[in-house]
C-alpha cells in the first residue's frame, strides 16, 4: 500500500515536471547550479542527522529532497525537450536518479506519518 502511494505520487511529480518542461518557455540553465549547492546542503544535513537521529530532522531533509530532486526532473526534461542535452545516456541516468530519490523521499514520508508496521 505504502509502495503503490509512493509509486502514484512519484508518477505525479513526474507528470507535472514534464508538462511544466514542454510548456515553459523560459531557458532553465541557470537552475543547474544552485540545484547542485542544494543538492550538496541536502547530503549535508543527511549526515548532520545520522548523528543527531530527529525523525523531525528526517522529515525536513525527505521534503527538501523531493523538493530539489523535483526540480532537478524539470531542469533534465527541459535540457532533453529544447534539445540542449546531446548525451541521452547521462540525460536518462540524470532523469532516473531524480525519480528514484523521490520516491525514496516519498517513501520514508509516508513511512513516518503511517503508523503501524503491519
Amino acid at each position: 500500500d505504502l509502495i503503490m502511494m509512493a509509486f502514484g505520487g512519484t508518477a505525479g511529480v513526474f507528470f507535472v515536471m514534464a508538462s511544466l518542461a514542454t510548456v515553459i518557455k523560459r531557458d532553465l540553465s541557470g537552475m543547474g547550479k544552485w540545484l547542485t549547492v542544494g543538492a550538496i546542503v541536502l547530503m549535508v544535513a543527511a549526515i548532520i542527522n545520522v548523528f543527531v537521529a530527529s525523525s523531525a530532522g528526517m522529515l525536513a531533509i525527505s521534503v527538501m529532497a523531493i523538493g530539489i530532486f523535483s526540480a532537478f526532473m524539470l531542469y533534465d526534461l527541459k535540457r532533453i525537450v529544447d534539445g540542449g542535452e546531446t548525451n541521452y545516456i547521462s540525460a536518462t541516468l540524470g532523469l532516473y536518479l531524480s525519480i528514484y530519490n523521490v520516491f525514496q523521499s516519498l517513501l520514508i514520508l509516508l513511512g513516518i506519518g503511517g503508523g503501524s508496521s503491519d
